[in-house]
């Protein structure tokens, strides 16, 4: 890995973390991606570079591991591994979402919780970062078994969590379903209706309009943002979008809603190419309601579509690409297809989808590349929304909602690219958005003292 070598402390700084977080290959990289940006910073800004300031941000708050008992429908006793990362709460308190999916290990937990403490400084709204989950995989689960999960889960991590001291969210493989029996179990052990608590919920009980929505709208208004700032509409552009979850999903509407043409979406198995553009309300159905794969959605959208097994929907010509599955999806060489194949603009809808060195050709081609603290900010964005929501016992509109999540988006984009501007990195959006990120919460803790 290349160091960030332009400034001393940077450079020690990321071996130290490397030697104290062994065979955590995601939190280094993401370590990485900050550290390197920062350098003009500390030049700039020498108090910042004061002995501790930018060790603590390394270094978690608290790292909390708990097992995970339950029982499947065939009686067998089956134990996970749950987790929570309260990383730095010098905005607010901790907030990020929980990810159950077999993969989740310490160290992915740890990356996306460094990553959330840039994200939720760009919004501006006063949140924290965290992030936690399970290596349990919903996927072929009952509803009961799921059930069952959550409540031996939220058993343990209702301890740490609270309206005011950390509040988490859905991720992958937590949608609705799972938010509602957290919110259930955690409402039978304290005896408290505390909505703040947990975002993501039903918008009967204490939801927000477009909470599910919010992360894939957001990452195509920071994307139409990019595309603006060159002298382009999102209109009339073609689009690639990879993954076909919550994230993938309502990528796909907004591009629509804005003019787009949304070509492709994807699974573990394979992605679906149609020429006419992805009927988005069939991939829903199959998808949400159906629990079916993208392969089925080929079979019955028609003539065209088609699947691909095991392809990359980056092999698809398109003028905008939007990573919206999981980290590390997009590499050198998908990069190199993409750039051939004329790409304008990449937003980061998934945390962390581009490899270092995918990143690396497409800001030397002079793509737009928007990065995930920045494009996929509208999801946390909104549940702060909630959160607000809550605290005053009221319910905003579906519009009022979406109007607040564009100014946000809209907002992030300036202060990112006004960052990058500042910094000599004009077009720069990972500089701009890991800068931003740096100066709003190293300030608050600089205030606050040694803790």
């Amino acid at each position: 890995m290349t160091r960030p070598d332009t400034h001393p402390l940077l450079s020690a700084l990321l071996t130290e973390v490397e030697q104290r977080n062994p065979a955590q290959p995601e939190f280094h990289q993401a370590v990485h991606e900050v550290l390197e940006s920062l350098a003009p910073v500390l030049v700039e800004r020498p108090h910042y570079a004061e002995p501790g300031l930018v060790e603590r941000l390394l270094e978690p708050e608290r790292q909390i591991i708990f097992r995970v008992p339950w029982q499947d429908d065939q009686g067998r006793v089956q134990v996970n591994r749950g987790f929570r990362i309260e990383f730095n709460s010098a905005l607010g308190p901790y907030k990020g979402g929980l990810r159950f999916h077999p993969s989740v290990n310490l160290g992915i937990v740890k990356f996306l919780g460094f990553e959330q403490i840039f994200k939720n400084a760009l919004t501006g709204l006063g949140i924290g970062g965290g992030k936690g989950g399970s290596d349990f995989d919903p996927h072929g689960r009952s509803d009961a078994e799921v059930m069952r999960f959550c409540q031996s889960f939220m058993t343990e991590l209702q301890r740490h969590i609270g309206e005011h001291t950390d509040v988490p969210a859905g991720d992958i493989g937590v949608g609705g379903r799972e938010i509602g029996y957290l919110f259930g179990q955690y409402r039978r052990i304290t005896n408290r209706w505390e909505a703040g608590v947990l975002t993501g919920k039903g918008t009967t009980w204490g939801g927000s309009a477009i909470r599910p929505e919010a992360t894939g709208y957001g990452n195509v208004l920071f994307a139409a943002a990019m595309l603006r700032e060159r002298g382009e509409d999102l209109e009339g552009q073609t689009a690639v979008v990879s993954g076909s979850g919550n994230v993938a999903l309502y990528t796909i509407e907004k591009l629509i809603a804005l003019g787009a043409n949304p070509l492709t979406c994807s699974d573990s198995g394979g992605y679906v190419i149609d020429e006419k553009g992805i009927d988005v309300a069939l991939l829903q159905q199959i998808k949400e309601v159906e629990r079916g794969r993208v392969s089925d959605y080929a079979e019955r959208r028609g003539s065209s579509a088609r699947y691909v097994p095991g392809g990359r929907v980056w092999d698809v010509p398109a003028d905008v690409a939007l990573p919206s599955a999981t980290q590390n999806e997009l590499d050198a060489d998908a990069a190199a297809t993409l750039i051939q194949n004329g790409v304008k603009v990449v937003s980061e809808g998934a945390n962390m989808p581009t490899t270092p060195d995918a990143l690396h050709l497409i800001q030397q081609a002079g793509v737009a590349f928007g990065p995930g603290k920045a494009a996929n900010a509208g999801g946390v964005a909104v549940s702060a929304l909630e959160m607000s929501q809550n605290h005053a016992r009221t319910a905003w509109t579906r519009e009022r909602v979406e109007d607040e999540l564009t100014q946000i988006m809209n907002d992030i984009h300036r202060t990112c690219h006004d960052t990058a501007d500042r910094y000599g990195a004009p077009g720069d959006y990972v500089t701009g958005a890991n800068i931003a990120g740096f100066e709003r919460v190293a300030d608050a803790m600089l205030e606050q003292g040694v803790i």
